[in-house]
C-alpha cells in the first residue's frame, strides 16, 4: 500500500526526450520483441507502461489487429496512429478495469520494477490474457543496478529521475515465485539473462 511519503511519478517515460543511452536500450527492447512475435498476426497487444511515444506498440503495428497502451500521458502523435488506443493514468488502477481473457499478447518492458505492488499487477496480466497469450517481460537485475545507477548519477547519460523511481531489481529467484502466484504455470515460465546479466527477460505463457 502506498503512504503519504511515497512520491508518485506525473511523467511517462521519453516524455522529457530520450538519452543516447534510452535509444539503445528501447533499440535493443525493440528487436527482442519482434523476434518474439515473428510470423505472427492480428495480435490484440497491451503494453503497459508503454511510454509517451509508445514506441513499441507503433513498431508492431505490421503485425497487430488493435493494440492498447497504458501510462500517464500519451504523445497527440502516438495517438493519431491506426489500430491503437490508450489509458492514461496510473498503470494499478486502469488494469483492474481490463475485461478478461482479451490480449494475445501483453508487453511489459522495463516497467515492474517501478510499481509498488508488482504481484497484483502480474496478477491482472494473467487474467487479461487470453488462454495461450503472451507475457513479455523485461525488468533490470541487481547487477544492472550498479550500471543504470553510475550512467544516471555519474556520468548523467541516462535519467536520474527513472532511477529515482525504481522500487526493486530483479534476478530469476524474485521474479519466478511472483509470476507462479499470478497464476502462471511453472512450465510456461522462460527466464533468461540478457545484456550482459544487466538485465532479466520473460516469456511467459499463459496455459490454454
Amino acid at each position: 500500500m502506498k503512504t503519504n511519503s511515497q512520491t508518485e511519478r506525473t511523467t511517462s517515460y521519453g516524455e522529457s526526450g530520450l538519452t543516447i543511452v534510452d535509444r539503445i536500450g528501447v533499440h535493443l527492447s525493440k528487436r527482442a520483441i519482434q523476434q518474439q512475435v515473428r510470423n505472427k498476426k492480428d495480435l490484440f497487444v497491451l503494453d503497459i507502461g508503454c511510454g509517451y511515444h509508445a514506441t513499441l506498440l507503433a513498431a508492431l503495428s505490421q503485425v497487430i489487429r488493435e493494440g492498447n497502451g497504458i501510462d500517464l500521458k500519451i504523445s497527440e502523435q502516438a495517438k493519431s496512429i491506426k489500430k491503437l488506443k490508450f489509458f492514461e493514468g496510473e498503470i494499478e488502477s486502469i488494469l483492474h478495469t481490463l475485461t478478461k481473457n482479451q490480449y494475445d499478447l501483453i508487453l511489459m518492458i522495463s516497467v515492474l520494477e517501478h510499481l509498488w505492488e508488482p504481484a497484483e499487477v502480474l496478477s491482472h496480466c494473467c487474467k487479461a490474457l487470453k488462454p495461450g497469450g503472451l507475457l513479455l517481460i523485461n525488468v533490470p537485475t541487481w547487477r544492472g543496478k550498479f550500471f543504470l545507477e553510475y550512467s544516471a548519477f555519474k556520468l548523467k547519460t541516462s535519467p536520474a529521475c527513472e532511477m529515482e523511481d525504481h522500487k526493486m531489481y530483479y534476478q530469476k529467484e524474485d521474479l519466478w515465485p511472483l509470476l507462479v502466484k499470478a497464476g502462471f504455470k511453472p512450465s510456461k515460465i522462460q527466464l533468461k539473462y540478457i545484456k550482459f546479466g544487466l538485465n532479466l527477460f520473460g516469456r511467459i505463457q499463459k496455459a490454454e
